[in-house]
């Protein structure tokens, strides 16, 4: 089987910032992690194999010098240690371990130093879903000409619309030429005349650096998830934002807050955190509730919401964001975040709904015991975790 990751950078920037956080903060922090097919897809047999092969190919990756200097010249905010960290990392499959079940179903693992299994899961996922179309021999329905032509046209009614977003779509990609597509068409769009809106960029470290655009992104849940696992839900979003502002001094200033649901975000969100992040991210819920939510605690702080970036990433395509669009403008300074809308939007093609997922965090390797932990959705629907675990986190927090 060809290789189907290529590029060390080929990678949501998000991983790498929280990487940084990661080293700097909690150094010596092990976690594990699983994988979720929330469709229970039946995959083909020796599938799992398959995907270990691909993991296999990583080992062979390195950053390269170009990827550095882009690096350095767009992310200003990372500092140089850190690009002598990843010019010497090197990934071990003995981090991963992929099964299938009687049945069928796919399962995968990792278990190790959070600094550095952090760069698995958006590889891994990429690698999932592209060896899944290949293997099932869906490849050949792609037809990325129509393909940027249908995106280019996403591209049109979105800048028209006054709309500001960025490519989000890495992890559930149909392939990495689909990603590809998807970025120069919205790029040549973007340059096409002036519009209203404008297209950002890409969360795609690599796909940035091939076409000159600005990499997006800040974190993920993993970061507030594995801290409320070693010291609690009650006070994670606090120690998660001092961690952030401690490594970062008020850059990457975009706070993602419903890792365990906004009223306990609420309780943390103090005047110094609203002053000092420029603003979050919705990613569960109805996204017109979580606005009035927003701005209700803003002005609460005595904080003007249209002076703060709302960035949507909530299962988003062309038509939700425009419409949420015309309604969140009014309030504050709306963006967003499309992902698989954008990279996985083939005709006869049924995008997959994977993830991977933090579950357990230990600070320390010395610890004989790991904490468990979750993710405690707006929806309930994407609550992620052991069930016995999602209860007693809102049980502690009386959810």
């Amino acid at each position: 089987m060809r290789q189907i990751i290529n590029h060390f950078t080929d990678d949501d920037l998000y991983k790498f910032t929280m990487c940084c956080a990661v080293i700097d903060n909690y150094p010596r922090a092990w976690v594990k992690y699983e994988f979720n097919d929330r469709d229970n897809t039946v995959y083909p047999k020796g599938f799992a194999d398959l995907v270990m092969e691909q993991v296999g190919y990583l080992e062979k990756l390195t950053i390269t010098d170009e990827e550095i200097a882009f690096m350095r010249r767009k992310c200003y905010y990372l500092p140089d240690w850190f690009f002598i960290y990843l010019r010497g990392f090197r990934f071990s499959r003995k981090w991963v371990h992929a099964w299938q079940d009687e049945n069928g179903h796919l399962h995968i693992e990792f278990e190790g130093v959070w600094a550095e299994t952090i760069l698995l899961e958006v590889k891994v996922l990429a690698i999932v879903s592209e060896l899944y179309y290949i293997v099932c021999n869906e490849k050949d329905k792609f037809d990325y000409d129509a393909y940027y032509h249908k995106t280019y046209h996403k591209a049109e009614r979105l800048l028209e619309a006054g709309c500001t977003y960025s490519d989000f779509g890495t992890r559930r990609r149909a392939s990495f030429q689909a990603e590809d597509t998807v970025v120069k068409a919205m790029k040549d769009c973007q340059k096409a005349r002036h519009w209203k809106g404008r297209f950002v960029g890409t969360s795609n470290v690599y796909l940035a650096m091939k076409y000159d655009l600005t990499p997006v992104g800040t974190m993920a849940h993993e970061f507030i998830a594995a801290i409320g696992g070693m010291y609690g839900p009650q006070m994670a979003n606090h120690i998660a934002m001092n961690a952030w502002r401690h490594t970062f001094n008020g850059a990457l200033g975009t706070y993602l807050y419903d890792t365990f649901g906004w009223n306990i975000f609420s309780l943390n969100f103090s005047e110094d955190f609203a002053n000092l992040f420029k603003g979050l991210r919705v990613d569960s819920g109805d996204n017109i509730e979580q606005l009035q939510r927003i701005c209700a605690k803003y002005r609460s702080l005595g904080i003007d919401s249209k002076s703060k970036q709302v960035i949507f990433s909530n299962a988003l395509d062309t038509n939700r964001a425009i419409a949420l669009q015309k309604v969140a403008e009014k309030y504050v300074q709306p963006s967003f975040g499309i992902g698989t809308h954008f990279t996985n939007d083939f005709d006869n093609i049924r995008p997959m709904n994977i993830v991977i997922k933090l579950v357990a965090a230990k600070i320390t390797e010395s610890w004989p015991f790991y904490n468990d932990t979750c993710k405690i959705s707006e929806d309930s629907g994407k609550h992620t975790g052991n069930p016995q675990v999602i209860r007693r986190f809102m049980e502690a927090l009386h959810l």
